[in-house]
């Protein structure tokens, strides 16, 4: 049995994927059934260690990106989609697997054309409010469609809601659970203090950056901060924070980390009193697992389709309240934060809105499909 999964080039279509690979090897272990082969076809690893400690061989697959603007790279890149399309196809012909698991992203176009053409069983999962183009393209042909928010299913055509199911996001196993034990140790935190964690997706985000450094002497002055800034960022950010809070008596309280690690980020979020995030789907999936109030950033509309759709499905929970980016300032960010924590009634009430909102069996329930549809494939 061979499974290949495809993906777009950020964590939020990449680590979904890790997911439905660490249940399909308990569900392989469960059922004693032989382990799959499994292939990521992308044009990135992204997370080369992550694939190998789940057993996942990396296959390159070049992809071109389509822009929302007039771009004269828009045809540049639809000649690299199309000629990845035909190294997927010659790839996918030799190792024939026996479904495709698509998380959408411009990285999976050429793999989910190539199955297609192949005739190979495609799944295709969609993480955000509104979906993205690669997985309105790959609906047309996809066996079976997974969303996580129920308002997804309206933008797919009618003539396949019958294949839609609400599965939720797989989330990383490890992430499932906090560690609030040893994790003021571990992180350096100043103890009987608040904690604040910052996140501003796997590539960090340059605008929270900036705001959070501005915010930091107000911040600093009633909490711990971890603040994740993005492997990119991570030196200027450490440098601007040293001079800003040069005369602060409590400098000591901020902790800039470039990426955070699956321990480190279950120890952070089992600290946190509070956590400020993009509106990635991963982040508030996560984010509500751990059942913590927080303070919600989406990308501009302009930039990302989905995350603002996101943010507000999510707040209508009452888990959170949703800042726009043109609208958040230092001040903005310190006071509400500062009013989350102080106001321990809010909190609990925050945190009871997150429980229920992410399901934590996703990932099992779809490897239990791409196991079955595999199965079949593989006897047929």
């Amino acid at each position: 049995m061979t499974i290949a999964f495809t993906g777009g080039g950020t964590g939020g279509h990449f680590y979904p994927i890790i997911a439905i690979a660490e249940a399909l090897s308990d569900l392989v272990r469960e059922e004693r059934l032989i382990a799959p082969s499994l292939y990521y076809f992308a044009p990135n690893a992204f997370d080369e260690k992550a694939l190998f400690e789940n057993g996942i061989a990396f296959v390159r697959v070049p992809a071109g990106k389509m822009r929302r603007y007039a771009s004269l790279r828009n045809v540049i890149d639809l000649f690299a989609t199309l000629f990845g399309t035909l190294v997927a196809s010659e790839k996918l012909f030799r190792l024939y697997p026996d479904v495709v698991v698509s998380k959408g992203g411009y990285g999976s176009v050429p793999t989910v054309l190539a199955a297609r053409i192949l005739r190979i069983p495609v799944i295709i999962h969609e993480s955000d409010a509104k979906p993205g183009r690669a997985n309105l393209l790959a609906a047309r042909f996809a066996e079976k469609i997974a969303i996580s928010f129920e308002s997804a299913a309206r933008y797919f055509p009618d003539r396949v809601q019958s294949k839609i199911a609400r599965t939720g996001i797989p989330i990383r196993k490890a992430l499932m659970r906090t560690e609030a034990e040893g994790a003021t140790q571990y992180l350096g935190l100043e103890r009987d203090v608040p904690t604040v964690l910052i996140l501003g997706g796997s590539q960090g985000a340059a605008r929270i950056n900036d705001v959070v450094l501005s915010a930091l002497p107000d911040l600093v002055s009633f909490a711990n901060v971890i603040h994740q800034t993005g492997p990119a960022h991570f030196k200027n950010v450490e440098a601007v924070a040293r001079v800003v809070l040069e005369r602060s008596p409590h400098a000591s309280r901020y902790h800039p980390i470039n990426y955070l690690s699956e321990i480190a980020l279950q120890r952070a979020a089992g600290a946190a009193n509070i956590v400020v995030s993009r509106a990635g789907a991963n982040s508030i999936a996560e984010i509500g697992l751990w059942k913590k109030p927080a303070i919600i950033i989406p990308i501009p509309e302009a930039i990302s389709h989905d995350q603002r759709t996101n943010a507000y499905a999510y707040a209508r929970t009452g888990a959170a309240i949703v800042i726009e980016e043109e609208n958040l300032t230092p001040h903005l960010l310190a006071s509400e934060t500062r009013r989350i924590i102080d106001d321990l009634e809010l909190g609990k009430r925050m945190a009871a809105g997150a429980a229920g909102f992410t399901d934590p069996d996703a990932a099992r329930i779809l490897a239990r499909q791409v196991l079955a549809i595999a199965l079949s494939h593989e006897s047929g």
